[in-house]
């Protein structure tokens, strides 16, 4: 069931289902925990326990006035969600820009995290900013035509059109240009080799069509630095929602692996 749990300076929505070893399904930009809909089902039936929150800013997460939503902020507010839950060790699946919060979750306490998944994720400065960048100079005093526009860009299936309606009307466009403002490649751009230190079990799951963040030059490379296989799947950047069955059946077969 849906809850709320609060941390310093935010109250986090988490859906926390399941029982047995602890996984975290964090979503990207523009999403929120929704994209993983499909996908957190057959995980808990698989044996775990599933946590699926909305990042703070995101969704139905509420973070205090003026406070910075970037990544490494999410990268604190996820492990504080932890200890207020009692979790010591959790494995992390991450989608887009939050992998840079998961990959961040990892340099800052690699015994904490038992495995690490990326799909369509960030590598070192490589976030496909340009992709937002109308977002980030989005009109404040207009946000409330934000997301017809983004509907129009993105909802190409009823799964992404639902999945973006927590960005409607006035409030919701003012969140999803305060979170775009706060994204910063910068606090990736350097922790390569950590993260290659770290020696935490990993994987790096893709679509075959991501427009967004490309397999040669991005893809491939966070592979290469991770020591981990690099899965292609049958979908766009948005493998979650365009092919949930595969993505699920990848998890599974990297989760029963850990040691």
């Amino acid at each position: 069931m849906p809850s709320s749990v609060r941390v310093s300076d935010a109250t986090i929505a988490l859906e926390d289902s399941g029982a047995g070893s602890p996984v975290m399904l964090l979503h990207g930009f523009p999403a929120t925990r929704q994209l993983w809909a499909q996908v957190a089902p057959p995980l808990r039936a698989a044996g775990f326990r599933v946590l699926v929150p909305d990042f703070v800013g995101y969704g139905a997460s509420q973070a205090a006035s003026g406070v910075h939503v970037g990544m490494a902020a999410q990268a604190r507010w996820m492990w504080e969600l932890m200890d207020a839950l009692g979790i010591e060790r959790v494995t992390l699946i991450a989608h887009d820009v939050g992998s840079a919060a998961a990959q961040l979750m990892t340099v800052s306490a690699p015994m904490r995290v038992r495995g690490l998944v990326v799909l369509d994720g960030v590598h070192a400065g490589e976030w496909a900013m340009a992709a937002i960048e109308s977002i980030r100079a989005w009109d404040p005093s207009q946000a409330q035509r934000l997301f017809p526009v983004l509907a129009r860009r993105l909802g190409s299936t009823p799964a992404m059109r639902e999945l973006l309606r927590a960005y409607e009307g006035e409030q919701g466009g003012l969140r999803l240009i305060r979170a775009a403002c706060d994204l910063d490649p910068s606090q990736t751009e350097h922790i390569g080799a950590a993260l290659r230190a770290s020696g935490v079990p990993a994987a790096v799951l893709w679509g075959e069509r991501d427009q967004f963040l490309p397999i040669d030059t991005v893809a491939r490379p966070l592979a290469q630095l991770l020591g981990a296989p690099l899965v292609l799947l049958p979908g766009g950047h948005f493998t979650p929602l365009d092919c949930p069955v595969e993505v699920a059946a990848a998890l599974r077969e990297f989760l029963a692996q850990l040691p």
